[in-house]
């Protein structure tokens, strides 16, 4: 198996996901041991936000960590783990919200791939970038 940085790399469809925790500097955090639990947006859903948004974000290191942090949790949680729970405290410290009463809801985002294993956790793909607030 691979780690979570491996496996989004080789996915090829978090492109922009991967080149952001690049310029944030969180691969080698996301290829420690953990576990993680990563809400790991595609690039559709990158392209959702408004333009600009992700250029902007590059130039502000700090704000770009803060957002990708907030798509981690710490600890490995699959989708009948979460579905026990109404919110997760994010790596960045802000709730999530969780709402798997109808499909898999994270926030303002809908899973579309659940429980992706890896060597240091698991992997929940989401169509839309989570927002903080």
């Amino acid at each position: 198996m691979a780690d979570i940085v491996d496996i989004a790399v080789s996915a090829g469809s978090f492109n922009t996901l991967v080149t952001a925790v690049k310029a944030a500097g969180l691969v080698e955090t996301l290829k420690s041991p953990g576990p993680f639990t990563v809400f790991a947006p595609t690039d559709e859903a990158f392209a959702k936000l408004p333009p600009g948004t992700i250029q902007t974000l590059v130039q502000n290191i700090p704000q770009l960590i803060r957002i990708l942090t907030y798509h981690v949790v710490a600890g490995k949680y699959k989708q009948a783990d979460l579905a026990q729970l109404d919110s997760i405290i994010s790596v960045e410290g802000s709730d999530i919200r969780l709402d798997c009463s109808d499909g898999f809801e994270v926030k303002n985002a809908t899973v579309v791939a659940a429980d992706i294993e890896a060597d240091n956790g698991i992997i929940h793909v989401i169509d839309n970038v989570i927002l903080m607030g």
